[in-house]
């Protein structure tokens, strides 16, 4: 078995406890809440004692916390994240139809994020302590100063309503028009990508300038390979290493800016569909939302451990 598979064995493994840890912790939240499901579930009615009592037997309300913690595991494993008090559906339809929008915006994001940083970062370690380096820092510097939904806000005053580029909000799905689609998401995946962009630009400035004062660098030029073959080939697969690591952490970043973007837009998506269920008292909504995001996270993580096996040849090798 090769070193890449033992250790994607390994983080496999360890995904089994951490998925079962975060279900733990989403259950406990819930069922020590305020919101009380027979409650939500009769909302707008005025159920009668007997009425309430009956619901809770009937959705084992009354049994044991242990006891319901396996059946909501059980029902997790059928794919049954319960159903909406106020719309009567199963929440797994309703995350069905807004978690799509969500992983568009979070990875459109997330590839504006990574072409910045890349294209800024490079660029500023090349011509270090030069004025490209001091542009790239200070524009980096002010795009980690800034908050995603403040840039959110001054892009649809001057670009949407001053300029009218863009929508203000809503969306179109790319099936019905591409270029609609992208115009709909252009100004979230921005205002949610540049802050991401501005810390990993300056990180990997810094990683790249590391190798550029390297041995090796020095020596490969010296032997007649033009610099941008050396900084393509070798200086960015080094470099890349930790720029990775912290990719995978702001993963969670763009997934939980997501829900303020897109309730600023007006986007149908797992952000809107949270905060409309906070508002109505919808528990198991928010239970499954809160659920489906934090797999999501931990999945990308995964995906992220991947590639940076990839480019990290020396962990590979530690693991044989």
């Amino acid at each position: 078995m090769s070193a890449v598979a033992r250790i994607l064995l390994r983080r496999l493994a360890l995904l089994v406890p951490l998925l079962l840890g975060i279900v733990l912790f989403v259950f406990l939240v819930m069922r020590f809440s305020d919101v009380d499901p027979a409650s939500a579930f009769f909302q707008g009615a005025d159920p009668s004692p007997a009425q309430l009592r009956a619901f809770r037997e009937r959705n084992g309300l009354l049994d044991p916390l242990p006891v319901r913690y396996v059946h909501f595991v059980g029902d997790l494993l059928h794919g049954d994240l319960g159903t909406s008090a106020l719309t009567r559906t199963p929440v797994l339809d309703q995350v069905a139809t807004a978690l799509p929008l969500t992983l568009q915006l979070t990875f459109l994001g997330l590839g504006i994020a990574v072409v910045l940083a890349l294209v800024g970062g490079v660029v500023a370690a090349i011509h270090r302590d030069r004025a490209a380096d001091h542009v790239v820092r200070v524009l980096s510097l002010v795009g980690v100063a800034a908050p995603a939904f403040w840039l959110a806000l001054l892009m649809i005053q001057y670009l949407a309503l001053d300029r009218g580029w863009f929508p203000t909000g809503g969306y179109i799905n790319p099936a019905d028009s591409v270029t609609g689609w992208l115009r709909t998401l252009a100004l979230p995946a921005l205002a949610l990508s540049l802050p991401v962009a501005a810390q990993l630009t300056r990180i990997v400035r810094t990683s790249v300038v590391e190798e550029l004062d390297k041995d090796y660098v020095r020596t490969a030029i010296g032997a007649g390979l033009p610099p941008r073959v050396v900084v393509g080939r070798n200086v960015l697969r080094n470099a890349l290493v930790t720029p990775l690591t912290v990719l995978g952490l702001r993963v969670g970043y763009l997934l939980g800016g997501a829900v303020v973007i897109e309730t600023i837009f007006a986007l149908p998506g797992m952000g809107k569909l949270m905060i409309d269920a906070v508002q109505n008292g919808d528990p198991a909504v928010v239970q499954g939302v809160a659920l489906t995001t934090a797999t999501g996270f931990v999945v990308v993580n995964l995906a992220i451990d991947v590639l940076y096996l990839l480019v990290n040849p020396r962990l590979r090798d530690s693991a044989r």
